[in-house]
């Protein structure tokens, strides 16, 4: 039993439960596509929606809370909301291939240019606070936004407040390699010189959404990552509630990696070693495949090694875009996640 379940053992009561035999019963029909829950922040969860979303019908993103930097820092700091933006990014990836869909994604991903307080505010943004201030619940008014834009899944905040991202760093002053510094929110981290040793997050124990924790307890598969190693995949694993239902579930685990080190918090990071770091903020979590692209590992033999410590294998698959630009191509990173989902583990019932 996971010593810290008290909170958790609540939230497990918004989770369908389970027959003797481990079958949900949640009413899903023979047949249905799985429950797929992604974890993430910014592009690299706008990469990994805009892939499942061709391949089930039943989504759930969970993101990150800790932005501070650009239009939703601004709104963060004068307004005391959670940051909007990566919840932003999220709905429109999640917005349908039609007219509809891509007319919607476009106006809430727009930019106001101006010389006056607009300047650089998203749309969405403001779309998104508004209704949190009309509705005073931002679950609520996120399905709501999601409704409007004909989204093909659920996008979740992963805690209830806003939080600062933390890290240790060394060499952060090129003027002194050797010290370690502490280094203080998550658009400085991302983009910090040094080498990132740690993050955490401030409040030190963050209360999670509890429909993301019941999200991800009665998911079929649930997917971390790609994104900004330290500012956005990480931090998952830094709110109680939301690690344990993470080492707790039954689900299958995906982690898909990035393509490419990013300059600042992962330079010069090999693939196994964004596993190194993974396992020092999460000793317990266990998974299942680790996705990445197999022009991008020039070592298989120590990332297999590396996967081996949490207990799994390696899939290596094309999932770049062909111009050469770091970036994951939505129809070769469907393939590789349906792929994944047809041959790793038990054979779900919606096959």
């Amino acid at each position: 039993m996971i010593a810290r379940t008290p909170r958790l053992s609540r939230l497990r009561r918004l989770a369908p439960t389970r027959d003797e035999g481990g079958a949900r019963r949640s009413g899903r029909r023979r047949g249905a596509t799985p429950k797929v829950v992604a974890l993430g922040g910014g592009q690299g969860l706008s990469a990994s929606l805009a892939a499942l979303r061709r391949i089930t019908g039943d989504l759930t993103a969970v993101v990150t809370v800790a932005d501070d930097g650009g239009s939703s820092g601004r709104l963060r700091e004068e307004l005391g909301v959670l940051p909007p933006g990566d919840l932003r990014k999220a709905l429109a990836a999640l917005c349908g291939d039609d007219d509809w869909g891509q007319t919607w994604a476009r106006v809430i991903q727009h930019r106001f240019q101006s010389e006056g307080d607009l300047h650089g505010h998203a749309v969405g943004n403001l779309l998104i606070v508004a209704l949190w201030e009309q509705l005073g619940d931002p679950v609520q008014a996120l399905d709501l936004v999601g409704r409007l834009l004909g989204a093909q899944g659920r996008v979740l905040p992963m805690s209830a407040v806003p939080l600062e991202l933390q890290a240790l760093v060394r060499g952060h002053d090129p003027a002194r390699p050797e010290d370690v510094d502490t280094v203080r929110g998550q658009a400085t981290v991302a983009l910090t010189p040094g080498e990132v040793l740690s993050v955490q997050v401030v409040p030190s124990d963050p209360p999670a959404v509890p429909e993301a924790v019941a999200a991800v307890l009665d998911a079929d598969w649930v997917v971390l990552g790609p994104g900004s190693w330290f500012s956005s995949v990480i931090p998952h694993l830094l709110v109680p509630e939301l690690l344990d239902a993470l080492i707790e579930t039954k689900a299958r685990r995906v982690l898909s990696l990035n393509l490419a080190p990013q300059p600042g918090e992962t330079e010069g990071f090999s693939p196994q070693r964004h596993l190194e770091v993974l396992a020092r903020h999460a000793p317990k979590l266990a998974l299942d495949v680790v996705l990445a692209d197999e022009a991008a590992v020039p070592d298989r033999e120590s990332l297999a090694d590396a996967a081996k410590r949490f207990g799994a294998a390696v899939e290596l698959a094309p999932v770049a875009r062909q111009d050469g630009s770091p970036k994951h191509d939505p129809e070769l990173l469907a393939a590789a996640y349906d792929r994944i989902f047809r041959m790793h583990g038990r054979i779900g019932p919606w096959r």
